[in-house]
């Protein structure tokens, strides 16, 4: 069982960290061959999030997808559901920005990469995440971070959005012992 500990980032300051985020990408990656993509679940309101930014920073409309990661994992032993994924527009030869809410081990990155080829063959990929926790097991870096959090491997870190929890803000949780 896991109790909160605190939290790390409260609604204001992750607004704070998105639109920096948002100047980061448009920084690395100026011009009209941008798409974000998010995955399933947390990383898609925080792409559509995302892109509010860039247009209000920029002006430009940014397409952005979903990405469902669970029929690409190699970690699970049952077969996956259908596929969630939903991508309007195409890849070819855009930069693809991968968004997710916490980077851990990297495997969610990995699958993530391996569902994105589905719709064609980006010309880079790039990821954003609001929280990079560290102990990957992948070779797996992240682009753009919103927060770099150390953790131990016996807590967790939950982003909890409007979307689903009623909340906006980022709490540590630890272990009970």
């Amino acid at each position: 069982m896991f109790v909160q500990k605190a939290i790390l980032l409260d609604a204001p300051a992750m607004d704070r960290a998105l639109m920096r985020m948002a100047h980061e990408i448009l920084e690395h990656e100026p011009g009209s061959n941008l798409v974000l993509a998010g995955i399933v679940r947390r990383g898609v309101p925080l792409a559509w999030q995302l892109a509010e930014n860039i247009e209000k920073v920029s002006g430009d409309k940014v397409p952005v997808g979903a990405l469902d990661v669970i029929p690409f994992r190699d970690d699970l032993q049952e077969a996956a559901p259908p596929s969630r994924s939903k991508v309007d527009f195409s890849v070819e030869g855009k930069t693809v920005i991968l968004v997710d809410d916490v980077l851990f081990t990297g495997r969610t990155v990995r699958a993530a990469l391996d569902a994105l080829l589905e719709f064609g063959r980006p010309r880079a990929v790039r990821l954003a995440v609001l929280v990079d926790r560290g102990h990957r097991e992948l070779p797996i870096r992240p682009d753009f971070v919103g927060k770099n959090i150390p953790t131990s491997q016996k807590e967790r870190i939950e982003v909890r959005l409007p979307a689903f929890d009623n909340a906006k803000e980022v709490a540590i949780l630890g272990q009970v012992e």
